[in-house]
């Protein structure tokens, strides 16, 4: 028997219901900030006013429609989750960029979009306390920005240096905020590393590229800490080996990226070659025509061929490169970049699947 109050059981049945991944996709865009001279800030809440739960440092798939052609990209949520009511995410203008230059001219308050998530497993390992080091460049800043802000919402106690680097003082992200933060947020420590000074000759601090003599002197205690890094991946890929040369362990070394690389498929021998069967792989509307073996990802014999489809974590995590399957079975290990619906109405992600059969895709 439930001995709670009438008012108190009426305020449980008031609350609105929490955002599913499985059924629920249209957000409606609550707001647009401008952060520096090519980055903004937009703010989503579910159509239906459900509410929204996600760890600080997962993110979204959107799913737009740019000059009558379906586009995916993923965008890390920048916003605290202790904040149901809506997300954020915050996007950089690149230069030649066809969705980012359309977000950013066109996007604007009142505007309905679909996405999928939230997805990702760029969250904080280990126990609450854990001493962090937060590395970030450029626009990479925003998934490590949602783990900081949660950090300063749930008032508990942290020891967390935050790392980040940008062209210049006008590209720090959040660079007011996070100043704000450190006033008011015990046991943070903040670096801005700009790689020049332009247009701010009084710069206060150093300049120049994250190197390991930079951390070693910023981050003494650097080996006792979870490192969590997100950037553009060359900036990444000096963090992982400052990292591993400062004496962090790789278990305690965490990266995020999404990055439109393809991962190889390992060489096949002769004898695997011979025992795999080939298969016809048809792209109807490119009018391309393909074998892969059973043995091969659909993604990456496609890339080889130099067919075009849209991808990014090539690992069945980020979905960019959701496709229709026409005709014909695949063998597709996911790790959540899929909703079951969407399979259910003939779409696999390239990237993950073996064919099982001939295939016709709607690419």
């Amino acid at each position: 028997m439930d001995t709670r109050s009438p008012q108190a059981l009426s305020a449980k049945a008031a609350l609105p219901d929490i955002w599913n991944p499985e059924t629920d996709d249209a957000l409606v865009c609550l707001d647009v900030q401008q952060e520096t001279h090519d980055v903004k800030t937009f703010t989503f809440a579910s159509r239906e006013g459900k509410r929204f739960a996600f760890k600080a440092g997962q993110y979204f798939l959107f799913d737009l429609e740019h000059n009558g052609e379906a586009e995916s990209r993923c965008y890390s949520i920048s916003s605290s989750p202790h904040r149901t009511n809506a997300f954020s995410v915050t996007v950089k203008r690149v230069p030649g960029g066809k969705i980012s230059n359309w977000l950013h001219d066109t996007l604007a308050a009142g505007a309905t979009v679909k996405a999928n998530g939230p997805l990702g497993h760029f969250t904080r390992p280990g126990a609450s306390g854990q001493k962090l080091l937060l590395v970030s460049g450029g626009s990479g800043i925003t998934p490590v920005m949602s783990i900081l802000r949660e950090l300063a919402d749930s008032c508990e106690p942290a020891d967390v240096v935050f790392m980040h680097a940008a062209r210049t003082p006008q590209d720090l992200i959040f660079r007011d905020e996070l100043a704000c933060i450190a006033r008011r947020l015990k046991g943070l420590r903040l670096h801005f590393l700009p790689e020049t000074v332009a247009g701010e000759v009084s710069w206060p601090g150093l300049t120049g590229r994250i190197s390991a003599e930079y951390v070693r002197l910023a981050v003494p205690d650097i080996a006792d800490r979870t490192v969590m890094c997100c950037g553009p991946a060359p900036f990444m890929a000096a963090g992982r080996g400052i990292a591993a040369e400062l004496g962090v362990p790789a278990s305690r070394y965490v990266e995020e990226s999404f990055d439109a690389a393809v991962i190889d498929e390992p060489e096949i021998t002769a004898v695997q070659e011979a025992a795999a069967k080939v298969f016809q792989v048809t792209f109807s509307k490119q009018a391309r025509n393909i074998e892969v073996t059973g043995n091969q990802s659909v993604l990456s014999c496609a890339k080889k061929a130099g067919i075009r489809i849209p991808s990014s974590c090539a690992n069945g995590v980020c979905g960019t490169c959701k496709s229709k399957l026409t005709s014909g079975a695949v063998d597709m290990n996911h790790n959540g970049g899929i909703r079951q619906r969407e399979i259910d109405a003939g779409f696999f992600l390239p990237c993950c699947s073996k064919p099982l059969s001939d295939l016709v895709i709607e690419r």
